[in-house]
């Protein structure tokens, strides 16, 4: 016979995954993603594991059919943004309500109730990227800097310079960092947007539109429209417009 405490141990690691591996930078292309069906959506794993900063980071996209919710209104102790692919979403957060379009974002703090509603006729699909931080989480950071909020596509302006045009969502501390900045990227056709370069804080870049070619230390790889590229601190990275016209895509650091 088996002493409790190992059974107890291998029932413990059979239920209870513990997340270990490091996202690796690259591009986590959606057509390959996996797919699972829930209650009453889709939802696409894009990432999921370790990074620099976060001891547990996952991003997937959520495809909602008309008139129906993911889940009750609820609330849970890491943070979370969405990012809205295409239709509209009723985001409700703390009681006040938006039904937001393609482009517009929402970021969650930890222990604020939230809920997500499809009140159209056609399906709405928006990316989540829940996370939390190695580093203890500062729910006051977090409230003074302005708690949890919502970004409207729509009232965001497109500043025309001479590579394309850049839309500014935010940029802001949040509970479980630093400085969190998101940017929207417009690149014409065939530019690089800048030389190679280095930072401390990890990026993700989202592909809305065309495509692009992205140099990862040194090697370059392919995204096109929904790809979504992760770039760990301090890689060396840079992007090329490769489309027939101009790309856009999302673009966002935290640490």
């Amino acid at each position: 016979m088996k002493p409790l405490f190992s059974l107890f141990f291998l029932f413990s690691a059979a239920t209870i995954p513990v997340l270990t591996q490091s996202v690796d930078s690259g591009v986590y292309v959606w057509a390959t993603s996996p797919i699972s069906k829930k209650t009453t959506s889709k939802q696409r794993t894009l990432l999921e594991g370790t990074t620099t900063d976060f001891k547990h980071m996952k991003i997937h996209a959520t495809t909602l059919p008309a008139h129906q919710a993911p889940h009750p209104a609820h609330k849970h102790d890491d943070e979370e943004l969405i990012i809205i692919k295409e239709g509209k979403l009723t985001v409700t957060i703390e009681g006040k309500t938006k039904t937001l379009g393609a482009g517009s974002v929402a970021l969650m703090m930890p222990g604020d109730e939230h809920g997500f509603e499809n009140k159209g006729d056609t399906p709405v699909t928006y990316y989540v990227m829940r996370y939390e931080s190695k580093e203890p989480k500062d729910l006051e950071r977090g409230k003074k800097a302005g708690g949890s909020f919502w970004v409207d596509w729509d009232e965001v302006a497109f500043k025309q310079h001479d590579k394309g045009g850049i839309r500014r969502m935010f940029d802001r501390a949040t509970a479980m960092t630093k400085r969190f900045e998101m940017h929207v990227t417009t690149l014409n056709q065939g530019l690089w947007s800048h030389p190679p370069h280095t930072h401390r804080a990890a990026e993700i870049l989202l592909m809305t539109d065309n495509s692009a070619q992205e140099s990862i230390d040194g090697k370059l790889f392919s995204a096109t429209k929904g790809d979504l590229i992760f770039l760990e601190s301090n890689v060396p990275h840079a992007i090329q417009n490769t489309s027939q016209g101009s790309c856009t895509y999302f673009a966002f650091q935290f640490e």
